[in-house]
Parts: structure tokens; C-alpha cells; sequence
């Protein structure tokens, strides 16, 4: 992606720099350690900068943060690795959106409402399963986890409701690698992020690289507190500073770094790259990722009625209440997008065919939300700026 002069793309220059200049202002406040955002129109780039530090803590390692830096995407996993490998399988026709997981995963089962777990479902978020378990709690690997999944019923009744589950995402990186015959991270390597020019995308980054990727949390207390006694009597927590190891913990101590719902490392100039594919419909430069009308459900709305839920997408907020802090404010009607636990996310815009990527280290080196308005007043100071 080439840059161009901002004022040429059709954006307010001061508007945009301002946007800029508020994020900045977070890293000098320790909102995040730092950030990388690249806005791009018209399939061009406007802006790509950096500030703040790929490591503030300890000051001894201290590092600023770069444009090439990388970043854990956490939950961009979700739609950057999982999302179009599934489709593509679909696209492929090996699987089918209606088809209940259980039929392609049978230790989850079909029977009662798991017949009603689809494929569809497990991407929108409503397919009725918990949100999040520490499952490495209780063992680890693949198999160990889809026996806790599979353990009864779902909670609530397909179709009716989004929850948001990383379950959901596990259970389809496993559809991937069942399907395919390849785990998430190589099929993934190979039908998305090499056919697509995205060199710096990948799960468990090597060594050589650890250098370029931005720090998250001085080990996982912040997942630790979550879990309360039963966290005490897990030997194996992290207490160091994590570098090139995913922080989500049920990626990294029960699956190996590699999973649907994260794992994934990536940069700025990659993610914009993906989701321009997205916004022409599937393809860039001369290489179809997905077919139109497949690009279109999946950007479409869900059931339930204003479930704000794509096939694996969150679609821009609608209505007149709208969260100040909603990642998304601002954007278009038919705007989608994702976030990532880390401080990641990703906006494509149709109406004013725009790609906005910004990254964060949030987590580093602690958790804070107080990023969350910056960066929801980042995305609607892009938008207003794009006129």
C-alpha cells in the first residue's frame, strides 16, 4: 500500500493530525506503553505512525515503539486467522454455515440443542455457549479442552442472544484443523496471510523477531485474579515480562501458543492489507481471498434482530445511545470491525472506503481501560476527519 498526501485521500489534515496527536497524548499519560495507527482511503495510506514505547518497563530494556512494530493481537485472531480460513472452507464447500459443529467435531455432540450449535452461530457469537473458561486450569491440549466445552448443554439457547464466547473460537480453529487437516496457524499461513503479502502474521513468533514486538503484562495477574483460589494452586504462571508470547493464557499454558480465539502477532501494515482484501469484496491485488457474496454475509447482520453481530464482525453501533467508549463510534452504517483484550482493533468502513488500524500495548506493563475513550475518540476523530 503506497502513501499518499492525506488532503488528496479527501481527509481534513488537521483534523486527522489532531486524531493523531490525541494518542500521543495516551502514551505520555501511560494509558498504553504505545501505538501504531495506520488510516488508509481509497486503498492508500494517509497515516502510519508510532509513539510511546514498544517497552516501557523495566527501563533498562526500554525500547521505543516503531511503525514496523508487533503486536499480539489477541482476539484480531478471531477474524484475521480463524474467520477467513473458515469461510474459504466454506467457499471451498467442504463445510456448510448451517451445519451443527458436532458433525464435524463429533466429541461436542448433536444431541438436544447442540444440533442447533452451527457453524453461523459459533461466528455471530450466538450459539448459546459460556464466555470464557481458565480451561488449562483443569489440563491442557485440545482434547482436554473440547471435553470441558462439550460438558453439557449450552448455557443459554442457540440463536437467541450474543454472547460473546472464546470457546466459539476454539472450537472452530479445531473445524479448521479437522477439515483441512492442517492446524489454524499453518492453513491459515497458507490460504490468507501468504497469498495476501502479509509477512510480519503469524502465530509463535520466532526469536529473531522478539525484538520488533511490543510488550504486554509483567506476567498474567490480571487473568490470575479472575480465577481467584483456584489460580493459587496453578504452578505454572508467567511472572515475567511477556514478549513474544501470547498473553491470552488459554493459548499460551493449554494450547501451545496456537488457537482460534488468539495467538495470532502482527503489524500495523499487515492488518491494513487484510482489511482492504475486505473492503473489495474479497481480493487484493489480483489474488480472491473470498467470493463476494460470502464477503457480504459475513459483513452482514445476524439473527437475532440487532444482534450488531457479523459472521465473526462486530458491525459499526446504531441507534441514538451510543457507549462513548464503543470502539466503533462514529464509522458508517455498514462499518465493521474487532477489537483485541490487548489493544488492538481493526475498522473497515465501506461508505468512506476506509481501513483504520490501531495498536496498542494496553496491557503493558499492567492492564488499563482508561485507553478504551482514546481510543473510541481516535476512530470518530478519523471518520469526522474523512469527509
Amino acid at each position: 500500500m503506497k502513501y499518499r498526501n492525506p488532503a488528496e485521500l479527501g481527509f481534513d489534515v488537521a483534523a486527522l493530525d489532531e486524531a493523531w496527536v490525541s494518542l500521543v497524548r495516551g502514551a505520555e499519560a501511560g494509558a498504553f506503553g504505545g501505538a501504531v495507527a495506520l488510516v488508509a482511503r481509497h486503498g492508500q495510506v494517509a497515516l502510519h505512525r508510532a509513539t510511546g514505547w514498544a517497552v516501557r518497563e523495566p527501563a533498562e530494556e526500554r525500547s521505543p515503539m516503531g511503525t514496523d512494530a508487533i503486536f499480539d493481537l489477541a482476539s484480531l485472531t478471531k477474524v484475521t486467522a480463524t474467520l477467513p480460513s473458515v469461510l474459504t472452507l466454506v467457499a471451498d464447500g467442504r463445510i456448510d454455515l448451517d451445519q451443527p459443529v458436532g458433525e464435524l467435531v463429533p466429541e461436542f455432540g448433536v444431541a438436544g440443542d447442540k444440533r442447533e450449535v452451527t457453524i453461523a452461530r459459533l461466528l455471530a457469537h450466538t450459539a448459546g455457549l459460556l464466555a470464557w473458561r481458565a480451561f488449562y486450569l483443569d489440563g491442557t491440549g485440545i482434547d482436554r479442552y473440547l471435553a470441558a466445552i462439550a460438558t453439557g448443554q449450552p448455557e443459554r439457547p442457540p440463536g437467541r442472544e450474543v454472547v460473546y464466547s472464546d470457546p466459539n473460537f476454539i472450537l472452530l480453529g479445531e473445524v479448521v484443523r479437522r477439515v483441512s487437516g492442517e492446524p489454524v496457524a499453518g492453513y491459515a499461513a497458507r490460504t490468507v496471510f501468504t497469498p495476501l503479502g502479509m509477512v510480519d502474521t503469524g502465530y509463535l513468533p520466532p526469536r529473531a523477531l522478539w525484538a520488533r514486538i511490543a510488550a504486554t503484562e509483567r506476567g498474567n495477574p490480571f487473568e490470575a485474579a479472575k480465577e481467584g483460589d483456584r489460580a493459587g494452586r496453578f504452578p505454572h504462571w508467567r511472572s515475567g515480562l511477556i514478549r513474544g508470547e501470547v498473553h491470552d493464557g488459554n493459548a499460551w499454558y493449554g494450547l501451545g501458543g496456537v488457537a482460534g480465539h488468539a495467538g495470532l502477532f502482527g503489524t500495523a501494515i499487515d492488518l491494513a492489507r487484510y482489511g482492504q482484501c475486505w473492503l473489495n469484496g474479497g481480493a487484493l491485488d489480483g489474488v480472491r481471498l473470498l467470493p463476494e457474496a460470502i464477503v457480504a454475509a459475513a459483513t452482514r447482520e445476524q439473527p437475532p434482530e440487532r444482534s450488531e453481530r457479523g459472521l465473526g464482525w462486530r458491525l459499526a453501533p446504531r441507534g441514538e445511545e451510543i457507549d462513548p467508549d464503543d470502539s466503533g463510534r462514529g464509522l458508517g452504517p455498514r462499518a465493521f470491525g474487532h477489537t483485541g483484550f490487548t489493544g488492538t482493533s481493526l475498522w473497515i468502513d465501506p461508505d468512506k472506503d476506509l481501513v483504520l488500524v490501531l495498536l496498542t500495548n494496553r496491557v503493558h506493563p499492567e492492564v488499563r481501560d482508561d485507553y478504551l475513550p482514546i481510543r473510541s475518540a481516535f476512530t470518530a476523530a478519523v471518520a469526522g476527519a474523512a469527509s
